[in-house]
């Protein structure tokens, strides 16, 4: 009898779905609901912390030199518009629904428990290898800044693995304390980083001439790389650099920069008035991102020709020919603070969706109890700081970037289908902003995060797929039977005594 209902109700429950008025946690009870902390200007620090890293003193160079020339100033530009579009659509969900969860818990309100489930999955990949793999890369930077100042480091690989140990666990021990503490800390590194990119627009615009830039296009020429290394290379062949079709895939590569601004979503619970708040802080950030990224590529193509470019290192070796040697140290200084505002600000997004997933039962339930004494998802936290320390210092994370960003689109197609799914199947929903001229700009959104998804390599492709199968045995293993709508709601606990909220 057990076993033949046990088969029955099989379908239905992966496609149950959360109720929208459960989506904000109300039903969790005060051990699982987090405090209001943020207010709009903390959202653009947010955005700013974790879209503004040290790829902006180098991609600008990196792209111009190899795939789009001059014409990187366009494909900064088409790569913001893009990232807008999947901006407006994060906009109008997180609005509708001010929770942690994000894309997790849009997607279990809109189209059901399976398929939040394989989101979680995908932002657990994104986010937890993104904040391994930006460690190692503050490691490697800082190793570089130290020598750079003319401090010599007998083992230098040794001094980058303590390095990368000691930044993990001290931004974990931060998050998981007290999120008030690192979003004071987030407010002052931002604010000198963007000190150090201030530096570097005002002080590269005295060199800049005219002449660099030419008329933003170079005639296009067959890439030098192999071919039908993505899904895009294996239908069409081999592509072409500079031209149209480089300033198109550079757009493509530049897009990922961008990408983060969807980790303000993560904050909606603790934000003051989040059903406006949130979306502006989403749309401003990423505005904000886009015009200091436009500055620095402009500055960067316009100092010296794109072909005297280093890739290696852009920004300094073009302050070394035009003689201003003192920049590298800035630039530097500028890629530590930037990349410690990523992974901090990462940890933050992490910690809220793996919590929305534990509130809901799909993983342990202990995992989203909330710290009497920090008033913060400690426990979470702890667990996530320890696998990004193992992952930093065991695995070669920096070779898997593409998979970062694969988790990311992943979690863009289904906010971008959410929001014309839920304008009809419900429209009586308040929504504290909507996205205009709708459904054609989600569709936009949709087909603008699946060209940037096809120009991944295919080892992309298939490693994300073992990695959300792996995920899908976890769900029907565990998941889908200690999921909270699998049984009695408890009736809500006391409010913990000493909580304030802000």
């Amino acid at each position: 009898m057990g076993e033949s209902h046990e088969r029955g109700v099989t379908l239905s429950t992966i496609l149950r779905r959360l109720p929208p008025d459960a989506a904000t946690g109300l039903r969790t009870g005060a051990r699982h609901s987090l405090a209001e902390l943020y207010r709009p200007a903390d959202l653009i620090v947010l955005g700013l912390g974790v879209m503004i890293g040290a790829g902006i003193f180098s991609i600008a160079g990196q792209q111009a030199a190899t795939t789009a020339g001059p014409g990187v100033i366009l494909s900064f530009m088409i790569a913001g518009i893009g990232c807008l579009l999947a901006c407006l659509c994060y906009a109008e969900l997180s609005s509708t629904m001010p929770t942690s969860g994000s894309a997790y818990t849009f997607t279990y309100v809109i189209f059901g428990e399976v398929w939040a489930w394989i989101i979680g999955w995908a932002l657990i990949l994104e986010m937890e290898l993104a904040a391994a793999m930006v460690a190692r890369a503050w490691g490697i930077i800082t190793v570089r800044a130290i020598t750079g100042f003319g401090v010599r480091l007998p083992y230098p690989d040794v001094v980058e693995d303590v390095l990368v140990l000691v930044i993990l666990v001290v931004l974990t021990c931060i998050v998981a304390v007290n999120a008030r503490v690192g979003l004071r800390a987030l407010w002052v590194m931002v604010a000198a980083k963007l000190l150090a990119i201030g530096a570097v627009v005002v002080v590269g615009a005295r060199y800049v001439k005219a002449a660099n830039f030419g008329d933003l296009y170079v005639a296009p020429k067959p890439l030098v790389t192999a071919p039908n290394t993505t899904v895009l290379d294996v239908f069409m062949g081999q592509g072409q650099a500079f031209g149209w079709p480089g300033v198109f895939a550079a757009a493509s590569a530049i897009a990922f920069a961008y990408v983060g601004f969807d980790i303000l979503a993560t904050a909606a619970e603790e934000t003051v008035n989040a059903s406006r708040a949130v979306p502006r802080g989403m749309i401003r950030s990423l505005i904000i991102a886009t015009i200091i990224y436009l500055a620095v590529a402009v500055v960067m193509v316009g100092m010296i020709p794109y072909t005297a470019i280093s890739p290696d290192a852009p920004l300094s070796s073009a302050f070394r020919v035009v003689g201003v040697d003192w920049m590298a140290h800035v630039i530097d200084i500028g890629a530590v603070l930037g990349l410690t505002t990523v992974i901090l600000v990462l940890f933050v997004g992490q910690t809220r969706v793996l919590f929305s997933i534990a509130r809901d039962g799909l993983i342990p339930r202990g995992l989203a109890t909330i710290s009497r004494r920090y008033h913060s998802p400690t426990r979470v936290t702890l667990l996530i700081g320890l696998v990004a320390i193992l992952l930093a210092e065991l695995v070669p994370v920096l070779t898997l970037q593409q998979l970062v960003v694969m988790g990311t689109l992943f979690a863009f197609v289904f906010v971008a289908a959410g929001v014309i799914v839920m304008r009809r199947t419900m429209p009586h929903l308040e929504r504290g902003f909507r996205v205009p001229l709708s459904p054609f700009v989600p569709a936009l959104s949709l087909l603008v995060t699946l060209w940037l998804m096809v120009n991944l390599q295919v080892i992309t492709w298939a490693y994300f797929a073992l990695w959300m199968a792996f995920g899908l045995g976890v769900y029907l293993m565990y998941g889908r039977r200690h999921s909270l709508l699998a049984r009695p709601v408890p009736p809500p606990e006391p409010p913990l005594k000493g909580r304030h909220r802000r």
